[in-house]
């Protein structure tokens, strides 16, 4: 009983010394790993790169005391930081407050639902996404994630368009126009440095040497370089200008939203009070209200995107301090500084006395010392309502990489894996990790593999890994300001490599050609319908059910023949001639209300086709289950067959079948004479009968014989 609500406490049963070091060690190397990732993966989120820590904190160490897999390392994975930004994007701006209170909450609805799944043993549920649509949706998701990274590689800062290709179409015009080369050459650097160790020496925590040296180097040769400056330090009327119509487009929308906000309670009390004239101005109020925010939105963008490209030199005062002329336009015998300029622009506001100029990289900046504050996330019913849809895809994408992680290192370690404890795991992992202000985590196939590597003998190795986390938190966190933001680029291009995985498709089409075509589908539309991650999803969930429904509802009915290796086979399949006497079915599938119909018109057609028929013998070894309809279907058949003069017989009868059989006396109706254990007495039984008088010369049913 212990062991089920505990079952951390098996990993002490002939624990040792040895292992306990070698837990340790394992620990420490995962976290050396961890902590850069998990960085770069909160970015990826759309989160400060401290939550990524954050989320490395409890979910590793809750994941591994409650779940079943000794080996597994959870913590923040690309997929799911993937699928974060996908859902949060539509309701608040990227980073924040409001979108980090929403991903923290989504952490907490994704933990309540795995955890409900493990309880109620529910994790059959995961098998909703096939292979075919996980395939798909991670070789796109592999390729999205990737591409957002080029603008953190290549220095430059655009809008969020629609859809993600014309986000991309957007960096690479702004690379065109701008690269800040400093930024390219660190991260090609770091990934340089970081696929040369993985390749010439596993053993070395490539990530962590990467960074280690990329950040000295910032530190160095002053990589960041931050000005904070009145405009009037700008000697640039157009940008002065474009500054402040940025700022009157932003104010104008403020009290736009105020009234949007009041109107939308204003739908609400009208459905409640059921007034379908008051919903209907409401909502005609909110609608044009909506236009007007979105049309100051686009003026916004416009806005934002001319004073992102203008580029600007500076020029040194006599009293120090720096004036900034456009590029060309220096004054003559200026010198300049030898940097080139941006003005740094967001989603909010630009304050005209306190702008940021930017001559250099993007780093990390200023980490908070510290442990988070434990705290439940507040409830909003109408969020949950929203975020619920995406809390289940990332619940079950989640689940389904940690347990096909635990599983393969199970076949390793020849531990005995239980999945719904490994959801609950999971689940309490997300609980308390929300408390911790963890956004959603899952297992790691990379560092999974970095833990089993380095002989992780138990989950104590996670619990040491969160340790680790614990002191770079409390102390060490100053380190991490001058970490290039393009190296965390590149850490996440390195890492979604190996999601990339083309053999999937062929294999899949290999299989059958309609998998391969729903993993090719999911594919196309995840990369379509991106940043809206779960479309591609949902399309490949919907084409893999269809499939199956259509499958079920139209399953094999073969016709039997002799084969050269003595067993009946389809006849059509194997290019053998048929029995005109007897004709040997065999029903593929479970006979139930949505196929029943198709049997009876299988043996219908077959009763037209050979005139000579006199037996048939239902192969029913393929008949899995028989539901009301499929009895009674089955019934009828046998009264309209044996009405037109062909005698009927079954073999090879499953139990459940024989029960239904004996409970609806449909047995008797049948004869016991007629219900044989093989095919092969069933042959010998009713051979001789069926081809009294009949001029065949060779029985395709005894003899092979290949169709001419």
């Amino acid at each position: 009983m212990l062991l089920r609500f505990f079952p951390f406490l098996s990993w002490f049963k002939d624990y040792s010394l040895t292992a306990f070091r070698v837990d340790a060690i394992a620990g420490l190397t995962v976290a050396l790993v961890l902590i850069p990732q998990s960085m770069a993966y909160a970015q990826l989120a759309g989160l400060p790169p401290y939550y990524g820590l954050y989320a490395s904190f409890l979910p590793p160490m809750i994941a591994a005391l409650f779940g079943s897999s000794r080996q597994l390392a959870t913590g923040p994975v690309a997929i799911v930081s993937l699928m974060t930004a996908a859902s949060l994007s539509p309701l608040a701006t990227t980073g924040s407050e409001g979108y980090i209170a929403y991903a923290i909450l989504l952490a907490l609805l994704v933990g309540v639902f795995q955890l409900a799944l493990g309880l109620f043993k529910l994790g059959v549920v995961v098998n909703f996404l096939s292979h075919p649509v996980v395939n798909g949706f991670t070789n796109a998701g592999a390729i999205i994630i990737a591409s957002s990274q080029l603008s953190k590689m290549f220095g430059v800062y655009v809008d969020t368009a629609e859809h993600h290709y014309e986000t991309i179409a957007r960096v690479v015009e702004a690379a065109f126009h701008y690269t800040h080369w400093p930024t390219l050459w660190m991260g090609a650097l770091a990934f340089a440095v970081m696929y040369a160790l993985k390749r010439l020496a596993p053993k070395v925590p490539n990530v962590l040497v990467a960074v280690a040296l990329t950040t000295l180097i910032s530190w160095g040769f002053g990589f960041s370089h931050n000005a904070k400056v009145d405009v009037s330090t700008i000697q640039s009327p157009k940008a002065r200008q474009l500054v402040s119509d940025f700022n009157q487009s932003m104010k104008d929308m403020e009290p736009l939203a105020e009234a949007r906000k009041e109107a939308t309670l204003r739908i609400e009390a009208a459905k409640a009070e059921h007034d379908p004239i008051a919903i209907l101005d409401a909502e005609h109020e909110a609608n044009v209200l909506s236009a007007r925010i979105e049309a100051l939105k686009h003026k916004a963008h416009e806005y934002r995107e001319q004073i992102r490209y203008m580029l600007f030199g500076g020029v040194k005062a006599p009293d120090g301090s720096l004036a900034f002329y456009e590029k060309g336009a220096l004054p003559q015998g200026a010198e300049g500084d030898g940097r080139t300029w941006r003005i740094r622009v967001g989603n909010n506001a630009l304050a005209p006395a306190a702008l940021t100029m930017t001559g250099g990289g993007a780093v990390i900046g200023e980490i908070p010392r510290g442990l988070p504050s434990l705290t439940v996330p507040r409830l909003d019913v109408r969020i949950i309502l929203h975020l619920l849809p995406f809390a289940v895809i990332i619940s079950l994408l989640g689940f389904m990489e940690a347990i096909s992680i635990a599983k393969a290192m199970a076949a390793k370690t020849g531990q005995r894996l239980d999945p719904n404890q490994e959801l609950i795991g999971q689940g309490l992992a997300n609980i308390l990790g929300a408390i911790g202000k963890s956004y959603p985590a899952s297992g790691s196939f990379s560092r999974s593999a970095v833990n089993l590597q380095a002989g992780a003998v138990s989950g104590l190795s996670s619990v040491f890994t969160s340790l680790t986390v614990v002191i770079v938190l409390l102390f060490f966190t100053p380190l991490l300001f001058f970490l290039p933001q393009s190296v965390l680029a590149a850490v996440i291009m390195l890492a979604v490599i190996g999601l990339i995985n083309v053999t999937g498709f062929v294999h899949a089409w290999r299989t059958q050609w309609y998998d391969g075509a729903i993993s090719i589908i999911s594919f196309i539309a995840t990369l379509v319908f991106a940043p809206d991650l779960d479309r591609g999803i949902m399309i490949g969930v919907v084409l893999s059910l269809c499939v199956f429904l259509y499958k079920s509802m139209r399953p094999t009915v073969a016709s039997l023949s002799r084969h050269e290796d003595e067993a009946f086979r389809d006849a059509l399949a194997f290019g053998l001639k048929e029995c005109e006497h007897i004709d040997m079915v065999r029903f593929d599938g479970p006979l139930f209300f949505a196929n029943a119909s198709y049997l009876e018109d299988q043996i219908t057609e077959r009763m037209m086709k050979k005139k000579d028929l006199k037996h048939i013998i239902i192969a029913a070894n393929g008949i899995s289950d028989m539901d009301a309809s499929g009895e009674e279907t089955l019934s009828l058949l046998i009264d309209r067959v044996r009405s037109a003069g062909v005698d009927i017989s079954f073999s090879s009868l499953t139990e459940p079948v024989m029960e239904v059989f004996k409970r609806t006396h449909l047995l008797e109706k049948i004869g016991p004479d007629h219900i044989y254990s093989t095919r092969e007495k069933a042959l010998r039984s009713v051979h001789e009968t069926a081809h009294q008088q009949a001029d065949e010369q060779t029985c395709p049913l005894t003899t092979v014989c290949r169709v001419v």
